[in-house]
């Protein structure tokens, strides 16, 4: 699995140092205990791997804290033993209707009829030899469906996890024998179950365990087992669970409530309730990868810190589909605020943060309010795209097509047309209208997966004003950004219809004294694709100069370089040109980079957005993840794998660019969609995803069958260094990486500012 998940040793990093930095003395928790709250694992890491299966379990303890908890939702077999599966029928996260067609059943279940194949029908042998388990959310990857069988709890006790949480919900089969059954040795930390009657009947037989019981709310109109009330009604007598419960578990939507707008409420007291009580709080329902609050700006570290790091209460703990970064926000992002964060650039520095259209996965891009969000949010260098106007009116927008960005298709139909020169398809052009035309206009945010539901911020679909080029840069100057970064692009086109872009970029720039060197304005950047337009600038030495390159390029030859280096300074790419991908899962990294800065340019990626479906599988859905990759990228050992079969071949892991990107614009990238191709079968250890030489940068991959990794040394581009806790995390991880780079980027150009400023808290957080 190594080769698979090429950041993986972001995470590990994080995870061997949080346990250190949570050692240190800290602001207290608002937790019960006064601790951190807990990452519990739901089904393990059932985000990326089938719920409750093996891999998925090991996995959690391998990338998450290190008390993470396991939790297994019992099932029962009709001859009495326990498995892991996460709801009450199989259908949906197993292949068991095409091992046994016809053995579907109907059962009343909390008042609902449901029908499907349940565990309880079929004894263990069943279930262990015929049924295999699959990914149930079509968004996950499937490359692990079939691979693995049902796992029991007495498989997963076998693991010897942190700390073991077994939900049970009663149903035909008596799952309280069971549970008071059950070893000595399997330690179960937590017992929960949505029915008082069985935590009564267990807790009455468990006084002497350190086992904790837990109350598991259901949705508040549905009633309880035992005592007929509506959930909601015991949430109103928390004081009668005290009696049977040191706990409750409860839908995250309990505390913070969700409007139908789907921006959250305010919060309720549900959780000082408790506290006063003696009664911990535990929230379910987080994953990185399904609709969340409008709040979050598709950021899950930020909904997690809503929970665990606001300033008046803490839960105990989350259940979650992706430890890790439950485990991130954790250790390295909750009680941090006030914390200062290294200057951009240097040894040990940050990455300069960049704006893509300012703060365009808030607002509408290149307005007003992008711009004061992304100044708000810390970005240390904002953008301008010039475009021009019919009557030579230069302003900031996203595009030249005002359809894309603004309310341009419901005023001026008449004015469609197709620009080959510009764009493959037809558009209102900025060039086509007059700047009172466009000021008669509305923004428009339009994020790039609007169609699949991952709508930006509607509250601010049509907010903030367009912004001229003098504008923007008189904004600039009142603000404490160390930069700003001015694209030109379509410059001879614009010229053909008598507008000079050169000119009055150039212009605008003289007039708000950007030429003259010295004094305290911004640093200015220029962007083009055009190399000529670069040209023209160098007149003015204290600009830097910034090659965009928009095709995607594998690598970068010493004459294209050298070329280069004739017109700038810098150069933009995309994602693709530094971290090939296929099928959704990381390949290779490029020597792009490398090559870019042994020439003494800096490389700047992009663009990211947060929008899950922007990432990566390798990303695990978390956009933090993908910033960090390109913000400390590192080379390590090329491995070799002596094959038992005979032979001695390449690992098939994806390599190590030794420099991380000089800097990744973020809002703008590839990625459509989730699932591409067939699945992959994996096989019971880890899959090579297969690809061609990288320049001799591969990564560790765990030992297939029994081979014998060996490892040659290679020279490291970069800086690099051992880190303190690797040494601990390599010895319970086989595949991890020796060695760490420290390469920072020169920048990362982002839609969603803020998240940036969490990446280098999870870097620094090992340190």
């Amino acid at each position: 699995m190594g080769e698979r998940y090429p950041h993986m040793f972001l995470i590990l990093l994080l995870l061997h140092g949080a346990h250190a930095a949570l050692k240190d003395p800290v602001q207290k928790w608002q937790t019960l205990g006064g601790q951190p709250p807990l990452v519990i694992a739901r089904g393990g890491f059932s985000g990326l791997f089938p719920d409750s299966s093996q891999f998925s379990y090991q996995f959690a303890m391998s990338s998450s804290l290190h008390d993470v908890v396991l939790y297994c939702d019992l099932q029962l077999s009709s001859d009495g033993l326990g498995f892991c599966k996460t709801g009450l029928t199989l259908e949906n996260s197993t292949l068991i209707a095409e091992a046994f067609p016809k053995r579907a059943k109907t059962y009343k279940v909390n008042g609902e009829e449901i029908h499907g194949w349940f565990a309880l029908d079929f004894t263990a042998d069943e279930l262990y030899q015929n049924v295999t388990l699959i990914q149930d959310i079509f968004s996950r990857p499937s490359t692990f469906d079939g691979a693995m069988g049902m796992f029991t709890l007495e498989d997963l006790v076998g693991l010897k996890p942190p700390h073991l949480w077994v939900n049970v919900e009663e149903h035909k089969l008596s799952a309280e024998d069971y549970i008071l059954g059950l070893p000595k040795d399997f330690s179960v930390a937590y017992i929960s179950s949505p029915e008082i009657g069985f935590l009564k009947n267990v807790g009455a037989k468990l006084k002497k365990s350190n086992t904790k019981l837990i109350f598991r709310f259901l949705r508040e109109d549905v009633a309880e087992h035992t005592t007929k009330k509506t959930y909601g009604e015991i949430l109103k007598d928390l004081k009668s669970v005290k009696a049977f419960a040191s706990g409750i578990l409860v839908p995250k939507e309990y505390i913070w409530p969700l409007g139908k707008d789907q921006y959250l409420r305010l919060p309720t007291s549900l959780v000082k309730d408790a506290h006063a009580l003696g009664l911990e709080v535990f929230a379910s329902g987080f994953a990185n990868d399904v609709s969340m609050s409008y709040n979050y700006s598709f950021d899950p570290s930020a909904e997690y810190l809503q929970y665990i790091g606001n300033a008046n209460f803490s839960v105990d703990g989350v259940i979650t589909d992706f430890p890790p970064t439950a485990s991130g926000a954790v250790a390295c992002l909750a009680n941090t605020k006030g914390n200062p964060l290294p200057p951009p650039g240097g040894d040990g520095g940050r990455p300069l943060i960049i704006t893509h259209n300012g703060a365009s996965g808030v607002y509408p891009g290149s307005t007003d309010l992008a711009y004061q969000q992304a100044v708000k949010d810390g970005a240390d260098i904002i953008d301008c795209a010039v475009r021009m106007s019919k009557d030579g009116v230069a302003f900031c927008q996203p595009s030249a097509d005002l359809s894309t960005s603004t309310t341009a298709s419901t005023s001026f139909m008449t004015k469609i047309s197709t620009v080959s020169e510009i764009q493959n398809k037809s558009g209102i052009f900025s060039f086509d209208l007059t700047w009172s035309e466009i000021q008669t206009l509305k923004p428009d945010l339009l994020g790039p997966y609007t169609q699949a539901g991952l709508k930006r911020n509607p509250a601010a679909k049509n907010a903030g004003k367009f912004v001229t080029l003098p504008e923007f840069l008189d904004l600039a100057k009142a603000t404490n950004v160390s930069g700003i970064m001015v694209e030109m692009e379509h410059a001879s086109f614009l010229a053909k219809r008598g507008l000079g872009l050169v000119d009055a970029v150039s212009g605008a720039l003289a007039n708000a004294s950007y030429d003259k060197e010295g004094g305290h304005l911004p640093e200015l950047m220029v962007v083009s694709d055009d190399t000529s337009v670069l040209a023209a600038f160098k007149k003015f030495p204290a600009f830097r100069r910034v090659l965009m390159v928009d095709e995607t390029i594998s690598d970068a030859s010493a004459p294209s370089v050298e070329e280069i280096k004739q017109f700038a300074t810098a150069v933009t790419v995309g994602r693709g040109s530094i971290a090939q991908v296929n099928g959704f899962f990381l390949t290779r990294f490029t020597d792009v980079a490398d090559r870019m800065h042994a020439a003494n340019l800096s490389v700047y990626v992009g663009v990211l957005r947060n929008e899950f479906m922007n990432l990566g599988f390798d990303y695990w859905a978390d956009p933090i993840i993908e910033i960090a990759t390109y913000a400390s990228h590192r080379s390590e050992p090329e491995p070799e794998l002596h094959d038992p079969a005979g032979g001695r071949r390449r690992a098939g892991a994806p390599g190590g660019a030794g420099c991380a990107a000089a800097g990744a614009p973020a809002g703008a990238g590839a990625g459509a969609g989730r699932r591409a191709g067939p699945a992959v079968a994996a096989c019971r250890h880890c899959q090579p995803t297969g690809r061609g030489d990288d320049g001799g940068e591969a990564h560790r991959q765990q030992q297939l069958g029994g081979g014998e990794i060996q490892r040659r040394r290679r020279r490291l581009p970069c800086a690099g260094r051992r880190h303190r806790f690797l040494a601990a995390a390599t010895a319970a991880i086989p595949w991890l990486p020796l060695t760490t780079i420290s390469c920072a980027m020169d920048g990362i150009v982002l839609t969603h500012v803020f998240s940036a400023f969490f990446s280098p808290r999870i870097l620094l957080c090992t340190v």
